[in-house]
């Protein structure tokens, strides 16, 4: 259980400000709402995207040694046998007699021993009617064909690693890749949690963006070895969640004690991100080498060989394999989090709200604003708005003084306000207004392509 944080718990306010301005509303919500299931709005996805884009380029766009992957959800019932999903993917569960409610058998609100007299239902407080633990699969399970039979069952994926294993070699043989190189996906998973919650913290229904990095398990200088590229890895994707803005002193690793490993695993950290409040330092990525379990036991399970070749040396492995794998909503909420603020405004009565996004990630560029709806500043405002928007996502808004136009845009992270003036009709310059600094400029309408480029960076 994570310690209490000394940065402030933001998540209620976070979720208001979500929903009041389009990121992030509760699924099926004039049904009641389903549990732990989310729907991204305009500009939610606009940010989940730009978060997708940044982590596909870094890893499959930028490298000659990852190819990318769209492996499909619903995969032969097999594979989930192989990968010890079926017998081994579950939760233990406890259930009140008294209230109805569910909870997982290591929930710190439960009080006592859970089967006991003693333990005490932490939602009706009702003592001695929690059950024994049983186990509980987390995956989803559903019918292919018109006929719900056992033969016919198969299941939602709970993680999209699997797809990357059983095409090892198609796309090794395809792109002609060679021993150490990797394939990286970005794919919907499934779980059935039995205690969801946080947002969009843990879901039942989430995106993983995963790299499953192939290395060779006997390899000799100057060649790296598997726990060089381990480490490597390690580097890799902290300083990738440092260039997505989040403040270094709310990243961490974690090391998995052996406790904690997994049967198979010969290593295993966690990035981890403050969250603040009681929920502190959580995972947001897992770096694991994972030895050659995965590839071995669909080999022994599909009778299909899995093995490199290397032709230079004329032998055949099974390579270890080195995952990295994030998760896309965890790492939005973790920059949603970093970027809210509250704050006073020298000179101004009223504080603000701000979401001090990076503009690379930011779902809106720039607001464009006429001062006033007269004098010929719609229109150039209009002429302005429809130039940028060819490159950047742009908000118009003539709507309300010019002071709260730019506190919404504040709100949702615009790093950028152009104001249109009567001196922009003259002269043909615009007023450009900083999110963070509040500072303004003037700069040519002509200009304001290349000036916002050079400050928002590529966006990936």
């Amino acid at each position: 259980m994570a310690s209490v944080s000394a940065h402030p718990d933001v998540m209620e306010k976070l979720v208001s400000l979500c929903k009041r301005r389009g990121f992030i509303f509760q699924s099926s919500e004039i049904y009641g709402g389903t549990g732990s299931v989310w729907d991204y709005g305009p500009l939610g996805v606009e940010l989940k995207k730009n978060l997708k884009d940044r982590w596909w380029h870094a890893m499959v766009r930028a490298r000659d040694d990852i190819e990318g992957l769209d492996a499909a959800i619903l995969m032969h019932p097999r594979v989930w046998e192989a990968s010890g999903h079926v017998a081994g993917f579950t939760d233990p569960l406890v259930e009140c007699r008294n209230c109805k409610r569910r909870f997982r058998a290591d929930d710190p609100s439960i009080k006592g021993t859970p089967g006991m007299p003693d333990a005490q239902c932490p939602v009706c407080g009702a003592k001695g009617t929690l059950s024994e633990p049983r186990l509980f699969n987390l995956m989803f399970k559903t019918f292919m064909g018109p006929v719900e039979e056992s033969a016919a069952v198969v299941y939602l994926r709970p993680e999209t690693a699997q797809g990357i294993y059983v095409n090892f070699l198609n796309v090794q043989q395809s792109m002609r890749q060679k021993v150490p190189f990797g394939i990286a996906q970005i794919g919907k998973a499934f779980r059935n949690e039995i205690t969801p919650g946080n947002f969009i913290f843990r879901t039942r229904e989430f995106e993983q963006m995963e790299m499953q990095f192939f290395v060779d398990p006997e390899a000799k200088p100057p060649e790296r070895s598997d726990m060089e590229w381990f480490e490597y890895w390690m580097a890799q994707r902290m300083q990738w969640h440092q260039g997505l803005g989040l403040a270094p002193e709310r990243l961490q690793f974690h090391r998995h004690t052996k406790d904690e490993l997994a049967h198979y695993a010969r290593a295993a950290f966690d990035v981890e991100f403050d969250f603040g409040g009681s929920l502190g330092f959580q995972e947001i990525e897992g770096v694991h080498h994972r030895g050659d379990f995965d590839l071995s036991q669909h080999q022994k399970f599909s009778n299909k060989k899995l093995e490199y070749f290397d032709q230079p040396n004329n032998r055949r492995f099974v390579p270890y394999v080195i995952e990295t794998s994030a998760g896309a909503d965890r790492t939005t909420l973790a920059v949603l989090v970093n970027a809210y603020r509250e704050e006073e405004v020298p000179g101004e009565s009223e504080g603000r709200t701000v979401l001090g996004l990076s503009p690379a990630l930011a779902p809106i560029k720039a607001g464009v604003f006429p001062l006033v709806k007269k004098d010929g500043m719609p229109e150039m405002a209009h002429r302005v708005a429809d130039d940028l928007r060819r490159v950047f996502p742009i908000f118009y808004d003539d709507g309300g003084a010019i002071g709260r136009r730019y506190r919404r845009q504040d709100e949702v992270g615009t790093p950028f306000g152009i104001t249109i003036d009567g001196q922009s009709t003259q002269d043909g310059t615009v007023t450009v207004r900083d999110r963070d600094t509040l500072q303004q400029v003037r700069v040519s309408a002509d200009q304001l392509r290349a000036y916002l480029g050079e400050r928002i960076g590529p966006s990936a």
